[in-house]
């Protein structure tokens, strides 16, 4: 069987790929810790699963408009005008299928051949196979630990060229936990602006911050920022709701919903009216529960960090949102096994790990920082605290 180029020239996803296979083991009755599946650990809250069961037995189940209903729209619109201080109309905003597919569609009809897009790495593994799906080139610009993995305006205006099309950003970032304040994002947008590039901003992660950081949508800088920005953000996250797959754009330019639209017309239809209705509720209800979620995951964040940076050799800097840590594990590399095996990079140290010890944690080759790897703290803090220790274990034994 011939495949198409478009598929031969992208990776599959690693971070599936690790959590697929904690998964086997698990099935096989091994004792593994997963630190790499990038979900919260939570369940759906009450409120807005019975939002799902009210429209199963109203017998909502039927296809909706396109790019969502009526009624999603206008709760995607409140919230982005109650929590980001952004008007947006009917004609500017779309649900797809999660936040994942909102890129997707978006790639697919705004570049093409020819076409560059500026990505900061560490990156989420997908913006760079999907911007090469879409035929065109991800430009990829690396940030340290020592700059908190922020890209500068700087670095922007370094990697801009003639065939730059957009800049993505995303804060808070998967899978660093940086988070850009408003300061920053204005520096970022003023050079976006003056060079005439599309801001695409996936803001997912935005209401898991910790330490009392004000989240800040880059959007929200100036009517003419707004203008040339796509806000992308969903439900999966904040609301504890990966499998009910609803994400959604908001575009200051109304022609790309309406051309996204066409695209998801022929492609997907429209997202599952189930967890159309649901997530309205999500949205709209009150949101103690994603406030308890938050406290949560703070304590735990301070504990997978505490514990890290006391392993000797490793490094680690305090996510300020998200749900990741992204300790640096580089001097490590170099050392054996008890097989005589170089461990030479992140991917021959996270098998390693899985192999001598069940824990599975993602290279952060996957997103473009080979020095570091990727840790979820979405699991129970005695779950995390066994995890880290077996880390260490592992790492004790190299010579």
């Amino acid at each position: 069987m011939k495949f198409s180029n478009r598929i031969l020239n992208i990776n599959p996803s690693m971070t599936l790929a690790v959590d697929a296979k904690a998964q086997e083991m698990k099935a096989r009755g091994e004792d593994v810790i997963g630190f790499g599946v990038g979900e919260p650990d939570f369940n759906t809250a009450e409120r807005i699963r019975q939002a799902g069961i009210t429209a199963i037995e109203n017998n909502e189940t039927r296809y909706t408009p396109v790019g969502g209903t009526a009624l999603l729209k206008e709760a995607i619109i409140t919230k982005l005008q109650r929590d980001n201080g952004l008007a947006y109309e009917k004609n500017q905003v779309l649900a797809s299928c999660g936040a994942k597919h909102s890129f997707y569609n978006l790639a697919q009809v705004l570049w093409q051949a020819g076409d560059e897009v500026i990505i900061p790495a560490p990156y989420w593994v997908s913006f760079p196979e999907i911007v090469t799906l879409a035929g065109a080139q991800p430009v990829i610009v690396h940030t340290t630990a020592e700059q908190d993995f922020k890209i500068t305006a700087q670095q922007i205006e370094n990697a801009v060229t003639p065939n730059t099309k957009a800049i993505v950003i995303n804060s808070p970032t998967n899978p660093t936990g940086a988070a850009y304040d408003k300061s920053e994002l204005e520096k970022l947008a003023e050079c976006a602006l003056r060079h005439n590039l599309l801001i695409v901003s996936d803001e997912i992660y935005e209401q898991i911050v910790f330490d009392g950081f004000r989240h800040t949508s880059i959007a929200a800088i100036s009517t003419e920022v707004q203008k040339q920005c796509v806000v992308i953000n969903g439900v999966s996250k904040s609301y504890a709701m990966t499998g009910w797959r609803i994400g959604y754009i908001a575009a200051g330019d109304p022609e790309i919903v309406r051309q996204v639209s066409k695209l998801q017309g022929q492609s997907t239809s429209s997202p599952c009216a189930i967890a159309q209705a649901a997530s309205i509720e999500a949205l709209t209800g009150p949101a103690d529960d994603v406030r308890e979620m938050v406290r949560e995951f703070e304590k735990r964040r301070d504990i997978i960090v505490a514990r890290l940076t006391q392993i000797p050799g490793v490094s680690c800097k305090k996510p300020t949102g998200s749900f990741y840590s992204f300790p640096d594990f580089s001097s490590i590399y170099g050392r054996k096994d008890a097989t005589g095996k170089t461990l030479k990079g992140s991917l021959d140290f996270t098998d390693y790990l899985l192999s001598a010890e069940k824990v599975a944690i993602v290279p952060g080759i996957a997103f473009g920082a080979d020095a570091h790897a990727r840790l979820a703290f979405a699991m129970s803090p005695e779950k995390i605290e066994d995890g880290i220790h077996r880390i260490k274990k592992a790492i004790a034994k190299l010579h």
